[in-house]
């Protein structure tokens, strides 16, 4: 079973930047991507940005193109969110989930694994 621990949140004011952590406790062979997802209050859980698992490939919705970065340490399992030029819009809870497969959701993957949710606010 894998686990995975995010880390990083917080508030900032606008303008502001945060650095999210997702580490895992492993990634299987047939690991995809890692996904990050938004729950902003009052609204469903979203994706808006991806990474492969062997870091070929990254993916940002228009919502953060330019602001948000994912990047992997593959030695240490970890994956990173640098969020910069955080809006107040940005807030909510933010989960990373590991996709094992292939599927219908966000990226084209099934996220199988979960984190726990980091709260990030962006308030003056």
């Amino acid at each position: 079973q894998v686990q995975l621990v995010e880390s990083g949140g917080g508030w900032v004011q606008p303008g502001g930047s945060l650095r999210l952590s997702c580490s895992a406790s492993e990634f299987p062979l047939d690991s995809k991507a890692i996904g990050w997802f938004r729950q902003a209050p009052g609204k469903e859980r979203e994706g808006f940005a991806y990474i492969h698992t062997d870091d070929a490939f990254k993916y940002s919705d228009p919502s953060g193109r330019g602001r948000f970065t994912a990047s992997k340490d593959g030695a240490k399992n970890t994956v990173y969110l640098q969020m910069n030029s955080l809006k107040p819009e940005d807030t909510g809870v933010y989960y990373c989930a590991l996709g094992v497969r292939y599927g219908l959701e966000f990226g084209g993957y099934g996220y199988d694994f979960w984190g726990q949710g980091t709260q990030v606010t962006v308030s003056t």
